[in-house]
């Protein structure tokens, strides 16, 4: 085990032992700490930093987590198409939830999608993924690259009817989230979207879809 896993591993724990009893680390602090090993990371080439990052992801620890997707994220810059078989691998071996295909979806695994347009193909077929993360992410991966305007080539409407049907509520939630990061660059043609699909899009996502709109909006969609 490398020196500074071992650190990390450590520092998380004396943070979660001031913890109060019934309470959890706060994720603020557990940042904090990762932006302070990082520095102290002598090479931060990309290959040591992800062999690095999948040590932390390999004590299936939600703390250790955020640090090596925080890691993942610091080194955007070196990302290269190929990055995508690394952290595909880490999307299905250690991600467990909703919590954590946020975090690495929003940041790091979402910027690698911003810079590769071109891995859209190989991520909308995460619709069809036997795991609802999977499906979740498939969606949620969009939202860093709709929130800067900079998805040219990506379709957001297509994974959204890829999932329109799905049963998880997590996965409703994350398209219905993405449709809202994407109501705030093309309300209109979110709007008629949403129009167009009141009848066989589940409310949560529904609901979700349609909360940037304001109260005018908002009453004519629930109306449909």
């Amino acid at each position: 085990m490398d020196e500074i896993v071992r650190q990390a591993i450590e520092e998380v724990k004396q943070l979660s032992d001031k913890v109060p009893q019934g309470k959890h680390i706060v994720t603020g602090d557990i940042r904090k700490l990762s932006g302070k090993l990082y520095q102290q990371i002598k090479d931060k080439a990309i290959a040591n930093v992800l062999i690095l990052a999948e040590e932390l992801l390999s004590e299936h620890s939600w703390a250790l987590g955020v640090i090596a997707f925080d890691w993942a994220y610091r080194v955007k810059d070196q990302y290269t198409p190929d990055t995508y078989n690394i952290f595909y691998a880490w999307l299905k071996k250690y991600v467990r939830g909703w919590g954590d295909c946020d975090d690495f979806c929003t940041h790091a695994f979402g910027e690698l999608l911003r810079q590769y347009k071109e891995l859209f193909t190989k991520m909308s077929e995460w619709t069809k993924d036997e795991d609802f993360w999977v499906r979740r992410a498939a969606a949620v991966v969009l939202i860093p690259g709709i929130l800067r305007e900079d998805y040219q080539g990506m379709n957001p409407y297509a994974v959204a009817d890829a999932l329109i049907y799905d049963p998880h509520d997590l996965v409703q939630k994350g398209y219905g989230w993405m449709l809202k990061s994407l109501s705030q660059i093309e309300p209109d043609a979110v709007r008629e979207y949403l129009a167009a699909n009141s009848m066989r899009m589940p409310r949560t996502a529904f609901r979700y879809a349609m909360e940037k709109f304001d109260k005018e909006t908002k009453e004519k969609l629930m109306a449909l």
